[in-house]
């Protein structure tokens, strides 16, 4: 498969779509970042790179940090995370108050803010010193020391969090949430304020395109099982409430974040890195959609 070829076609197609949607500006430090980027990496299992555009630009992988904390607390705790959250996809707004005060506290996955934010309080309940693990554990997926949190950013997502907040308040209420509601929130902030390239992306996405082998990264152990039930979260989970169009249009497990970013696997074959800040009114990026849409369509590679 002629995978630059192919991303180098997928860049021709989506120039119509250059300019449709925003960032996210209800985050102050989102709002100055450029929107007219795009960049795009592919790994593939048998080793092989192939990237266009952006691809080595950080930025912040917002919600993406999701994949990594529910891989951390299946590591530390196994089935008992599910005791906390459920496995079903929202179709709601990934902020959606109304839905967890409804269902008593119990988030619908762990891919929407609620479900996130307990996760952080897991790992805090567990670790000595969570946001130092979380960082160890992405640097040794994406073999880079350089990946850091983006502490201003972190501030600046915190400085306007007032429904982040009342999520964690209706969490601390239904006694979802045992740590100080201030020190969940912060460890929840950084790790959205993850700063990583495409090419650091994929890379860290790669482990979980390949159940058969260990998956083993410092303390973070998980069984292939684990792993795949990861992907069937992602692939029912992964893009708010737009993960039935994303299954629906691209056909791989994945996972989106308001920073524009979009990482996904083809199980056996590789993993994609997408990223241009411009989004939807779901919040996914426009032109890294349709890009996976195009990838997909393009290679005959999906999970169907």
């Amino acid at each position: 498969m002629n995978y630059q070829n192919i991303l180098e076609n997928i860049w021709r197609e989506i120039q119509p779509y250059a300019h449709e949607g925003k960032q996210a500006d209800y985050i102050p430090a989102l709002a100055e970042v450029d929107p007219d980027q795009f960049g795009i990496c592919i790994q593939t299992l048998g080793g092989s790179t192939h990237s266009l555009g952006a691809a080595t630009t950080r930025f912040s992988i917002q919600s993406i940090s999701k994949v990594f904390t529910l891989a951390m607390g299946l590591s530390l705790e196994g089935d008992n995370v599910w005791k906390r959250m459920g496995k079903e996809p929202s179709g709601n707004a990934f902020n959606s108050l109304v839905q967890l005060e409804y269902e008593h506290g119990i988030p619908r996955n762990p891919f929407i803010n609620a479900g996130a934010i307990v996760m952080c309080d897991i790992l805090l309940s567990r670790l000595p010193d969570a946001p130092a693990a979380f960082l160890d554990f992405i640097r040794l997926l994406t073999g880079s020391d350089e990946v850091d949190y983006n502490e201003s950013l972190a501030r600046s997502e915190q400085s306007n969090a007032y429904m982040n907040a009342a999520i964690a308040n209706l969490l601390k209420y239904h006694h979802n949430i045992d740590n100080h509601i201030a020190d969940v929130l912060h460890f929840y902030f950084l790790t959205c304020s993850v700063m990583m390239t495409c090419e650091e992306l994929a890379h860290a996405f790669l482990p979980f395109a390949d159940h058969r082998k260990p998956f083993s990264f410092g303390s973070v152990q998980l069984t292939a099982s684990q792993v795949k039930r990861m992907n069937a979260i992602m692939q029912t989970c992964g893009f708010y409430d737009e993960a039935g169009e994303f299954s629906y249009l691209v056909g791989l497990p994945g996972k989106s974040g308001v920073g524009g970013g979009i990482a996904a696997v083809c199980p056996a074959r590789y993993a994609v890195a997408v990223w241009s800040p411009r989004l939807n009114a779901k919040g996914n990026s426009v032109m890294g959609l349709k890009a996976l849409e195009l990838l997909t369509t393009e290679t005959s590679e999906s999970i169907f």
